[in-house]
């Protein structure tokens, strides 16, 4: 199989509002950054993936409005309504079939833009059965939060803790928008937001933009800087309908990984990756998806080793040392592609204070957000 790399990234600091740039620009900056750091110049990409949903932006059909600044006029070029790590399995796939040496996969956020995103966040439930209901779209999250405590024994305060850790983590993060020194009790003192969800526990929206560049195993070699190596990706998206889930059980992430695990050669996910940047859109969320990588053999015990300093940085198991969703915040489809900025940095020994000692392989796992049963997983390598 064709061996693909990630040898360019660039980016824009997550930040809650960005009215000194519109999305074009962000974009523009982003992608600047990542071909100085792969030494290459625009006019040698030969694909263009952008992660988008028209929605959000207020625009249809998207990719008519991302050429410019990517560089990528009159190139192949597509818009994937799908968080960043589709993005970069597409890219994969692209280069392995020997189509492609060099893609681009670019994924932002404008979330300030939109005045009314949890309206538009509804419109992706059933538009027969749920959507009439006129409810906040994260009720979702309060509800499978209440079912997965109860049949996993898991505390409240034990998600709390979560919360508390990542939010600690993104003080060493200066890309992060939502830093902070809390507790667990701080956080559990929160306002619920949908019970037993607290405000502290949902990752806010940010602004910003992540640019990739990935190329073949051949272009890889002649890169500026080191290449970090594509071991592995796996997706699965399942039905929205809030009718037909397991309620307490993260199928799609398990299903995602164990594709990307059988690609990369991997049998022992703690034993055999460094670092993990785990989806936290909501605290409890990291917990049970922990539980479906294989990385703890139930959610409790995942919840056990966070309370024990375990998935801290310094721990065995590293979870979210860039403060994930929750401190860097919910940057919409580039939400993911954050995720993977961190692995760059980590495998590359570049992550400066939250550097995790060691650190050869990482595996970066998104979630598309309620109400959808959609996800993906990517496992990089140092070598």
């Amino acid at each position: 199989m064709a061996r693909s790399a990630i040898i360019g990234l660039g980016f824009t600091p997550a930040r809650p509002t960005s009215a000194h740039q519109s999305f074009k620009e962000m974009m523009f900056e982003a992608a600047q950054r990542a071909y100085a750091d792969a030494g290459i110049e625009a006019a040698e990409v030969q694909s263009f993936v952008t992660c988008a949903e028209d929605l959000n932006e207020g625009l249809s059909i998207f990719d008519e409005y991302t050429p410019d600044q990517l560089g990528a006029a009159l190139k192949p070029m597509h818009t994937l309504p799908q968080d960043g790590l589709h993005g970069i399995a597409d890219a994969v796939m692209e280069i392995r079939s020997g189509l492609m040496e060099l893609v681009v996969v670019e994924a932002h956020s404008k979330a300030s833009n939109i005045l009314t995103l949890d309206w538009i966040v509804d419109y992706a439930t059933d538009p027969i059965y749920n959507r009439p209901l006129n409810l906040n779209p994260h009720y979702i999250a309060g509800l499978e939060m209440n079912r997965f405590l109860h049949v996993s024994g898991v505390t409240a305060a034990q998600c709390a803790a979560v919360a508390a850790k990542n939010r600690r983590n993104a003080l060493r993060n200066p890309t992060a928008a939502y830093a902070a020194s809390l507790t667990s009790e701080q956080v559990l003192n929160s306002p619920y937001a949908f019970y037993p969800l607290h405000e502290k526990e949902l990752a806010q929206p940010v602004d910003g933009c992540v640019v990739l560049v990935l190329a073949s195993e051949a272009r890889a070699q002649r890169a500026k800087g080191q290449p970090v190596w594509v071991r592995g990706v796996g997706w699965a998206n399942g039905a929205f309908s809030l009718e037909a889930r397991d309620w307490a059980q993260a199928d799609y992430c398990r299903l995602a990984a164990d594709i990307a695990y059988k690609q990369a050669g991997i049998t022992a996910p703690a034993r055999e990756i460094q670092v993990f940047e785990v989806d936290d859109t909501y605290a409890y969320k990291e917990l049970q998806h922990l539980e479906a990588l294989r990385v703890f053999a139930t959610a409790k015990k995942a919840a056990r080793a966070t309370a024990q300093g375990a998935t801290e940085l310094g721990g065995p198991t590293p979870v979210n040392v860039s403060g994930g969703a929750l401190g860097v915040g919910n940057a919409l489809e580039a939400t993911g592609l954050y995720r993977v900025a961190e692995l760059v940095w980590q495998l590359r020994g570049q992550a400066g204070p939250r550097q995790v000692k060691g650190a050869k392989v990482g595996l970066a796992q998104s979630w598309r957000g309620v109400p959808t049963t959609s996800g993906a997983v990517v496992i990089l390598s140092a070598d």
